[in-house]
């Protein structure tokens, strides 16, 4: 049986401290320390072979786009001496304008 591991995006879902705590414990967690009962049996791999994500379905919805946008080079300049990343800055900032109708209206 092999080992699953997931990544936890902090945008999506929240994780308090100690659930990190207890994650980290987990991935710790070697295969032979997994007890196994009548309420968690041993899965096969035909059962496992039938999981599907959880958030397939809204895995399209959340899909990026690529867009071409023009920027000053003033702009472009300090986004980039934020470092690497800079263009997930950017999105983030547009997506702020287009869900603030009142700070959005100030460009307009």
């Amino acid at each position: 049986m092999g080992k699953m591991t997931i990544d936890l995006d902090a945008d999506v879902i929240e994780v308090t401290p100690e659930e990190v705590k207890m994650l980290e414990n987990l991935r710790k967690m070697k295969d032979e320390d997994i007890v196994y009962d009548e309420d968690s049996p041993r899965l096969t791999s035909e059962q496992l072979s039938q999981f599907k994500r959880v958030n397939e379905g809204n895995q399209e919805k959340r899909r990026k786009q690529t867009v071409a946008i023009r920027l000053s080079p003033s702009t472009l300049k300090t986004y980039k001496a934020l470092g690497k990343g800079y263009t997930t800055i950017i999105g983030r900032v547009l997506e702020y304008a287009a869900n603030n109708a009142e700070f959005l209206k100030k460009f307009l």
